[in-house]
């Protein structure tokens, strides 16, 4: 049985998979100042290791609940990062932006994303990649992005992938155009 690499997706579940090379595009970083928005979310902390399917789970739970009340044309759905430590736990949730604040439900709990300046590109394929480049671009640049507790590295107030391609339309992640977003400090 052949493993898949990051670069590859299979794209047929018969007993003949077919695999392809999906390429991977990143564009360049601009730095955009953004709105708050609400959002309904669930919010999890989880070792690394594992952390995308616990994070897939969340999202097929988020979809079905969005779908049952009448929520799924909104959007975009995303992917946010509160503390990325991928050598122990990582704090994170998946979230689904709403015209309008709305009451939890159980596990979907509302949120902002807040408002202020955020440094933003635009990835397809290997989502590691993409956030090295936006991280060498901060570097290059001398950007400090806002932490969420002060001095706490990879500590983010607001960084997240938001998913631009409709999971029904292209279920393969890896051809998904990727917004990712990272809040700027305010210096």
């Amino acid at each position: 049985r052949r493993r898949l690499c990051y670069d590859e997706v299979r794209i047929s579940k018969t007993h003949e998979d077919i695999y392809m090379k999906a390429e991977t595009i990143i564009g360049p970083v601009e730095i955009v100042e953004k709105p708050e928005r609400h959002y309904l979310g669930i919010r999890s902390e989880t070792p690394f290791a594992g952390m995308f399917a616990q994070v897939t789970k969340a999202l097929k739970e988020l979809r079905t609940w969005s779908k049952q009340n009448a929520l799924s044309d909104d959007g975009p759905y995303f992917l946010r990062y509160y503390h990325c430590d991928m050598k122990s736990i990582m704090d994170v949730e998946v979230g689904l932006v709403t015209h309008a604040g709305l009451d939890a439900q159980g596990r979907i709990q509302p949120g902002l994303l807040p408002q202020g300046k955020y440094a933003r590109l635009i990835y397809r394929g290997n989502g590691l990649r993409g956030n090295q480049a936006i991280m060498k671009w901060a570097s290059d640049h001398a950007i400090r992005f806002d932490p969420l507790v002060a001095g706490e590295v990879e500590s983010y107030t607001c960084r997240y992938e938001a998913y631009l391609t409709d999971y029904r339309i292209e279920p393969r992640k890896l051809l998904w155009d990727v917004e990712l977003s990272i809040k700027i400090a305010d210096d």
